[in-house]
């Protein structure tokens, strides 16, 4: 990263460009910022760019505006902004000129003749086509709010919400009075309420007409389309009016028309009505629009923008808890024009745009990259084609599993029909033709379409000249496997006899090899990326040949003339280790399938450990060489000295930076040892280290000679010591870290799984991973691994009744499933509940589910993590389910979106279950399941027959099949990030370390701009930049803009990661702590308080990383001197650590010191002695009399002995000077002072960029100082900057800021 900051240095936007940038997407109001502003990338060095006001002229009131514009925006952009202003929304046909010269719409302001910044541009009015009225009814249509709801068929219910509206929303009604604050009385031990994933229901928007509709008169006919006839439409004013509307040429009129009558020309003065613009129209014929639109207007300004900003690039979340049919925030609305929507977008001769996906995607991979502005270009345009791409194969995919297309090849077997719709290749992720039979059957197929969306990705995100992939996506729903890719040219090509269908790789099975030569110079690069050998193999007659990557791995040279690599699922070598464990191995002896075997053959390295042992290795060659030049010259050691030093600041340095970053090799891993070397090019010359493994180790490769078997034993044996490293180094590190509460800890299944990821770990090792993590300290570890094997086992079994079960059936199986895990306590015998008259619909359905019970549910969950984690089960494990936390990661391994209710667990549970749900506002729903609705309703519900109504009565289950609203597809994408923006980022990261503030900001300001204008405003790459931005300018004491910053990581990370995902609790702690530091402690608690209810559905009460956030609470509660209440929080804190890490631990003791001193300001100063007294009893056993901490403790004690009086006295103004003296982010939590969360899985100190080697002692004062700094005497005095309080160890404290 370091060379990107010398290299493209003088290119970056400088920082005002680069807020520019961001505000004009942010004002703009769509999702992506001018693609050309970036020219000023280019421009800036050449001082070629100006920003300045630019005047634009009218037709109509306000007759002039104003804008701010760059000399590098294009027009296209210019016209953008003018339609986006309130002022100016009517128009949408438009041109512009400059002194009477049309100006071309795909031009640079700057290339406009005559311009200067005191210039005036005019806006001329066009005459319409079909095509622009048409989009011109759908713009008019969202603008005045009439669009409605729009079911969509692959996103799901309330997808891509956000809930921070809601919660900020409720914070300051709650924060109205001066002394009221929303963690008053909270209680810490309740279970999680689901109603904290819903917003609340918000006022209905004002309606402006009551519909705009294409009339049934449409489309005009022949003759009336040759005098410029466009569209009919049909408007429905507030008054109740009809009007029918002929959109022509010229614009829009009222016509003569009538329900049964067609006569489209216009009415007669005084009821003629024109105008050039709809919405202008809409204005004359009805007296109550115009303030109904303001009142539209002025709603919508309340709310944040970004949290309705269409999702462009990126897959909204679906939540999986989602409000009943009949609560207002799902209303189902009848609106003619939703079914019309479609001809309006796309016109009634392309109802559905065929796009060629596959020349698309490699024509984007051929533009150039030579500098900033083609990198910005050519990047920006990746982005939107995956994300269009995932969209519509998912799509496809979605239709393909419901039966709604036919199948290419219709006599053949389920598994093995193929599809095509909408340019798409679909196929089944199971092993229809034998291609895996000796690897597993459909077991390893489906492992093999996951690990090659997998391959895809690191191969684009690689980004080599001349080597192509084609578009990959796997869709996972109601338990079908569906693999969607773009159709190579010439895959379905008949070959000549004797020609091989592959051109590079192995031709049916491995029986034939083909090594095209035309493939080895690309190959050579992939497999240098990826740390592959060069390899020989053998084909079926025993000839060697020569491969640069696995005899898995493909290369088709496609008609087109390009080179395409496919089937990427072994890029990796086989996990031997495992195999011969676990009898999968080749030279395994035979085994019948037996209970415990696992299931495939497809266990293969993650790419992460590849790495991981790549830098491993280097590490101990560049050792080995210093040690020979040490020899040589002993004046070298101290240079080895520097030289380690300067390697493992880089590594934390790169820990931190890739934090957030998806799984998958990154291009800096492989520099990071590389920038070592390269800091004395005379000691070291790195490309002399050679390291690389054979993919085809141990696949049953035969080679001929002995020279031969030498050579694969060799490759082998290094294949061995990588799986060796695994199980050896990695995973105990791992265990290590948690145990010592040095990283963020997992939450949930997913960030458990991303942290496994991260370090390299495949998921089978689950159960090895359960078994090393005993005792207390790594007891959240242990449960959560064990409940993520059984989400995962019960996910299998699932899928397997699900797979080919008619689509009406599928509720029923999934809730008697559900209620034989889950449901055991409200009812020990659950019968599935279908109904009869859509099973005699489907005669050939298998409904085996319906014999499933808890007992053989409970064994087959057994039998699975059997297999496939090699662990055996406690027996009694179902006692130890958390019931809302493990429905919750079924429901995301699944798709699920099930009705907000409460789901009775227990008997015990449903006599009380009335009473939470009539708080819960913001859940209609309960209101109903519980019958707390009003009278009314209640009759209405009776009369209608609602089974929603019944339901209390005659509950019989937990679930019921009415409860899964709806399933969305899981999908897997190959979709790359963005380098350049990563590199602005790094670069950015890197000068701010180095002390470069000012560089430092300009390169994140860049990195902010680039993440913006390449994904888009909505997407998780940018939630990540915000959070990491967020957390840098935090520490820069940009207090303001962090706050902004951290607002908008959690909108994002809402809509596009989920409401509750671990990232976006993460993002509301630091959106807490930030606002804490800009003076609002009382909205803070409100984020804190909603971010602890999040945690209590995600992992439960108590999880170890919320120590420091129940601390951080009671650092605001003293702010706002509110003691009493502040007291509970710690103890609360102290209780969490007691529980997780025991009562003797070094955590315990910080926390009895904090404690104490919190005592000390609730004037109970002999509480606040014993436990001051605790805390040296347990500083003197761990740490010993010595040591700084007990030295602390030791002083303290002595004088709140004393003092215990004085402090009483003055206790409670020691918030007058704290306050003025703002929060300091240190890695310790002490009075007074609070601190970020880390990202799971990362270290406190590689987060902030802090020497970790250096520990702090506890409170460098005395109890003099305490009480001078409470009575405000020593204001006068500068206070010297004290260090912080450290024991790097420390799980309360030393957590410091995610980036």
């Amino acid at each position: 990263m370091a060379e990107m900051t010398e290299a493209n240095a003088p290119q970056i936007v400088s920082p005002a460009n680069g807020t520019e940038v961001a505000q004009t997407a942010l004002d703009a109001g769509h999702a992506t910022t001018n693609g050309d502003d970036q020219e000023a990338a280019d421009g800036g060095d050449q001082g070629g760019e100006t920003i300045f006001q630019l005047t634009v002229n009218l037709p109509h009131e306000p007759k002039k505006i104003q804008i701010m514009v760059s000399s590098q925006e294009a027009i296209h952009d210019i016209r953008q902004s003018i339609i986006e202003l309130p002022g100016t929304f009517q128009y949408s046909c438009f041109h512009l000129e400059h002194k009477g010269q049309r100006i071309n719409d795909f031009i640079q302001l700057s290339e406009v003749a005559g311009l200067t910044a005191d210039s005036e541009l005019t806006l001329i009015q066009d005459p319409y086509t079909e095509k622009e009225a048409r989009l011109h009814v759908v713009r008019v249509r969202e603008i005045i709010g009439a669009a409605g709801d729009r079911t969509d068929t692959l996103h799901g219910i309330l997808s891509g919400t956000s809930l921070h509206d809601s919660v900020t929303l409720a914070a300051q009604s709650a924060n109205t009075t001066s002394d009221v604050h929303s963690v008053m009385g909270y209680d810490f031990n309740s279970a999680g309420a689901l109603s904290t994933l819903l917003p609340q229901s918000q006022e209905p928007s004002p309606k402006t007409v009551k519909s705009i509709a294409v009339s049934p008169w449409n489309p005009p006919p022949y003759h009336l389309r040759q005098k410029g006839h466009l569209l009919y439409l049909l408007l429905t004013t507030n008054e109740g009016e009809q009007h029918q509307i002929t959109a022509h040429v010229s614009g829009f009129y009222v016509n003569k028309s009538s329900n049964s009558k067609f006569d489209p020309f216009p009415r007669p003065a005084p009821k003629h009505h024109s105008a050039h613009s709809l919405l202008t129209l809409i204005e004359d014929l009805s007296t109550s629009f115009d303030t109904s639109f303001k009142k539209l207007l002025e709603a919508n300004n309340t709310k944040e923008p970004l949290a309705s900003f269409q999702i462009t690039n990126a897959t909204p979340s679906s939540p999986w808890i989602v409000p009943s049919t009949s609560s207002p925030l799902v209303t189902h609305q009848s609106d003619i024009t939703r079914t019309q929507e479609s001809y309006l977008i796309a016109g009634i001769e392309n109802a559905e745009t065929l796009r060629d996906w596959n020349e698309e995607f490699q024509s984007t991979r051929e533009l150039p990259k030579e500098n900033v502005h083609d990198r910005v270009f050519r990047e920006r345009l990746t982005s939107k084609l995956f994300a269009d791409y995932n969209d519509a194969a998912a799509r496809g995919a979605v239709l393909v599993a419901r039966g709604e297309v036919a199948p290419l090849n219709p006599t053949e077997g389920r598994d093995a029909q193929i599809f095509v719709y909408n340019n798409v290749f679909f196929s089944f992720g199971a092993d229809g033709v034998g291609t895996f039979a000796s690897e597993g059957g459909d077991e390893a197929a489906r492992v093999a379409t996951g690990k090659d969306v997998m391959g895809v990705r690191m191969v684009n995100q690689l980004d080599i000249d001349g080597l192509f992939t084609p578009g990959t996506v796997v869709v996972d729903y109601l338990g079908k496997r569906i693999v969607g890719q773009s159709i190579v040219p010439g895959i379905f090509k008949q070959r000549d006899p004797g020609e091989n269908q592959i051109d590079y790789g192995a031709v049916d099975g491995k029986d034939v090899v083909a090594d095209n030569e035309q493939f080895i110079p690309v190959f050579e690069k992939l497999s240098k990326s990826l740390k592959v050998k060069k390899h020989a193999v053998w084909d079926k007659d025993g000839k060697r040949h020569e491969l640069e990557g696995s005899v898995e791995t493909k290369g088709l040279l496609g008609t087109d003339g390009r080179k395409y690599v496919l089937d990427l699922y072994r890029v990796t070598p086989l996990d031997i280790s495992w195999m011969e464990e676990f009898g999968t191995a080749i030279s395994s002896p035979e085994t019948e399938n037996g209970e415990s075997s696992y299931p495939h053959r497809m266990t293969v390295l993650r790419p992460e450990l590849v790495e991981a042992y790549w830098k491993n290795k280097m590490r101990d060659w560049v050792n080995g060489e210093l040690a020979l030049r040490k020899q040589k010259d002993p004046s070298d050691a101290t240079k080895e000295i520097e030289e380690k030093k300067f390697e493992e600041s880089t590594e934390n340095d790169n820990d931190s930076s890739k934090e957030v970053k998806e799984n998958g090799t990154t291009e800096e891993n492989s520099t990071e040892v590389a920038k070592t070397a390269d800091q004395d090019k005379d000691r070291i010359d790195i490309s002399n280290f050679q390291f690389s493994l054979n993919p085809d180790a141990f696949s049953g490769q035969v080679p001929q000679t002995d020279v031969e078997k030498e050579e694969l034993e060799k490759d082998e044996q290094d294949v061995k010591l990588a799986c060796e490293f695994l199980r050896q180094t990695v995973i105990p590190e791992l265990i290590h870290d948690l145990k010592e509460g040095d990283v963020g800890y997992p939450m949930d299944g997913q960030s458990f799984s991303r942290l496994l990821h991260k370090r390299g770990i495949n998921i089978r090792y689950l159960g090895k991973i359960a078994q090393l993590s005993d005792g207390k300290k790594l007891e959240t570890v242990h449960n959560l691994a064990v409940q993520e094997m059984v989400s995962r086992a019960f996910k299998h079994i699932a899928s397997k009744y699900l797979r080919y079960l008619p689509i009406p059936l599928t509720g029923g199986c999934i809730a008697h499933l559900l209620n034989c895990l889950l449901g055991t306590g409200f009812n020990a015998k659950p019968k599935a509940e279908i109904d009869l008259s859509l099973v005699d619909l489907y005669p050939e359905a298998d409904l085996s589910f319906k014999n499933v019970t808890p007992e053989t549910l409970k064994a087959e969950i057994e039998g699975q993590i059997l297999r496939r984690y090699q662990y055996t089960i406690d027996p009694n494990w179902t006692a130890g389910i958390k019931h809302v936390q493990l429905l919750r990661e079924i429901a995301l391994k699944l798709g699920l979106q099930l009705e907000m209710k409460d789901y009775r667990f227990s008997t015990s549970q449903a006599v009380s279950a009335e009473a939470p749900a009539a708080v819960n506002e913001s859940a209609p729903k309960e209101n109903g399941v519980n019958g707390q609705t009003t009278s009314s309703k209640k009759k209405k519900k009776t009369r209608d027959g609602s089974p929603a109504a019944a339901a209390p009565v005659v509950q019989r289950h937990t679930f019921n099949p009415d409860d899964i609203l709806n399933v969305v597809p899981i999908i897997k994408e190959a979709s790359p990030r963005s380098s350049l923006a990563e590199e602005a980022l790094e670069a950015g990261r890197i000068s701010i370390l180095q002390g470069q503030k000012k560089l430092g900001q300009e390169l994140l300001l860049e990195s902010l701009s680039l993440h913006e204008q390449i994904y888009g405003i909505v997407h998780p790459e940018v939630a990540r930049v915000y959070n990491t931005l967020s957390m840098l300018y935090y520490q820069l004491e940009e207090k303001e803009a962090a706050i902004e910053l951290a607002r908008k990581a959690v909108i994002v990370s809402e809509r596009t990661l989920g409401v509750d995902n671990a990232e976006t609790l993460l993002s509301y702690l630091n959106l807490g702590l930030f606002c804490h530091g800009g003076g609002e402690s009382k909205l803070a608690l409100s984020y804190i308080k909603h971010a602890l209810d999040l945690w209590k559905i995600i992992y439960g009460a108590n999880h170890p990383d919320s120590i420091t956030t129940l601390n951080n609470a009671a650092v605001m509660l003293q702010h706002l001197k509110d003691f009493h209440e502040s007291r509970l929080w710690f103890e609360a804190s102290l209780n969490v650590c007691e529980e997780n890490y025991g009562k003797n631990s070094i955590n315990a003791a910080t926390l009895l010191f904090q404690l104490a001193q919190a005592l000390a300001l609730d004037h109970d100063p002999k509480a606040a002695v014993n436990r001051m007294r605790e805390s040296y009893n347990i500083f003197l056993n761990e740490l010993g009399a010595n040591d700084k901490n007990t030295k602390e403790a030791e002083s303290w004690l002595e004088q709140l002995t004393q003092n215990a009086v004085s402090i009483a006295k003055h206790a409670r103004d020691v918030q007058a000077r704290r306050t003025r003296a703002g929060i300091r982010v240190s890695p310790r939590v002490t009075l007074g002072q609070t601190h970020p969360q880390p990202q799971v899985g990362q270290t406190a100190e590689a987060s902030s960029g802090r020497d970790p080697l250096h520990a702090r002692s506890l409170d460098s004062r005395t109890i003099d100082e305490l009480v001078r700094f409470i009575e405000g005497t020593d204001q006068k005095t500068k206070p010297k900057k004290r260090p912080g309080r450290s024991n790097p160890k420390r799980r309360g404290g030393s957590t410091v800021a995610a980036s």
